[in-house]
């Protein structure tokens, strides 16, 4: 494979790009190996969507399977005494930042060929990989758990996709559908590296909003972490190509009811333990297990970044605050507001800061867990 784009597994046993492939031969995930990332000249400002960094993908010349996605808002706001950008991720085609991944993997699994797919989901994954199959031709069968916001296995069927309800929760989705991945093709958004290759443009478009500067602190949800693994190889690749001169920290939140993430970021762990979690009203990120652990432990740490938890009384007066300033972001996205005041009380953020805080999804999927908030 010499130096030309090729997948890479823990053990670093190589994989070649264009297989269609999703967890390497040791079983672990897979990762794009490093790529030397692009300059302004590069950006196709002809394009009005994510495509427009095509040149950074791993396979740059993927016909893509495209519905708009990315070239969101940043707005300006101020949180806990700071001057904070908001990324609104909730205009994306299917109100999450989901689709920027999901529109590369769909674009990939279609070039290979692939007719009909597996995805399990806690929701706006599941939604995206629905629309994005819709436009593709194929054939979508999405795992979920059975509480699961409504809206979102409702958009979900709308779409064409064919929805099972798993009871036990999210991991317990997460492993049925890897017990499945035998008999279809598995398009997990967590396990696909080309779902991260995606997600890595939401770096380069972060650069472009703020006149080809990179911040010095990006604040994200997670569960997951595929937009803490995005943010570090995007800006990895811009530091790389000469185009910024550092990466930034990458702070994260997580709810206080599962925050597998912070607990082992605490205890200076390379990976997170097993644990029993009550549930969260931050459902998008209620990963008990997340499969990408260890690369998201070391990204943030190679960042210089911190992890915090959201108490769960939290998340409601944050909701609330957010809908205040007109943005109407699911309590999952809601989880940032309360992070930043932490960061800034730790001393991980301070006035000096160029601090892009990101919101993953939109309140309007998240109807019930919003109504709850009302009645409190």
């Amino acid at each position: 494979m010499g130096d030309e784009p090729h997948l890479v597994d823990r053990s670093g046993r190589r994989y070649r790009i264009d297989e269609p492939r999703w967890r390497g031969d040791d079983g672990s995930p897979l990762l794009v190996a490093p790529l030397p990332g692009i300059g302004r000249e590069q950006v196709d400002t002809g394009v009005g969507s994510q495509w427009r960094y095509a040149a950074a993908l791993a396979q740059p010349h993927l016909a893509p399977v495209s519905l708009g996605e990315g070239r969101t808002p940043l707005l300006p706001r101020r949180f806990a005494g700071l001057d904070v950008a908001v990324k609104v991720e909730a205009s994306n085609p299917t109100a999450s930042f989901k689709d920027r991944g999901v529109s590369v993997l769909i674009s990939t699994v279609r070039a290979q060929g692939v007719r009909a797919v597996l995805a399990d989901s806690s929701g706006n994954g599941g939604s995206s990989v629905a629309a994005y199959c819709a436009a593709a031709g194929i054939d979508a069968r999405i795992l979920a758990p059975d509480s699961t916001s409504p809206d979102k296995v409702l958009q979900s069927r709308v779409h064409g996709a064919t929805v099972d309800l798993v009871p036990g929760g999210r991991q317990r989705t997460a492993d049925e559908a890897v017990r499945r991945s035998a008999r279809r093709c598995y398009a997990g958004h967590n396990w696909h590296p080309a779902f991260l290759d995606g997600i890595k443009l939401i770096a380069y478009e972060i650069w472009e909003d703020l006149g080809f500067r990179a911040p010095t602190a990006v604040v994200v949800p997670a569960g997951a972490g595929s937009l803490v693994l995005g943010c570090a190889a995007g800006f990895a690749e811009l530091r790389r190509a000469g185009q910024i001169d550092r990466v930034p920290r990458l702070l994260v939140a997580q709810p206080e009811r599962c925050s597998p993430l912070v607990r082992a970021f605490a205890a200076g762990a390379d990976h997170v333990e097993d644990a029993d979690w009550p549930g969260t009203i931050a459902e998008g990120t209620a990963i008990a297990r997340p499969v990408r652990d260890r690369e998201v432990l070391r990204a943030l740490r190679d960042s210089g970044g911190a992890a915090t938890a959201v108490p769960e009384r939290e998340l409601r007066p944050a909701t609330l605050e957010l809908a205040g300033t007109g943005l109407y972001a699911e309590p999952t996205s809601a989880q940032v507001v309360p992070a930043i005041a932490r960061f800034d009380r730790d001393g991980l953020l301070g006035p000096d800061d160029t601090v892009v805080a990101v919101l993953t999804g939109s309140g309007l999927k998240a109807s019930a867990a919003m109504a709850r908030l009302l009645d409190e």
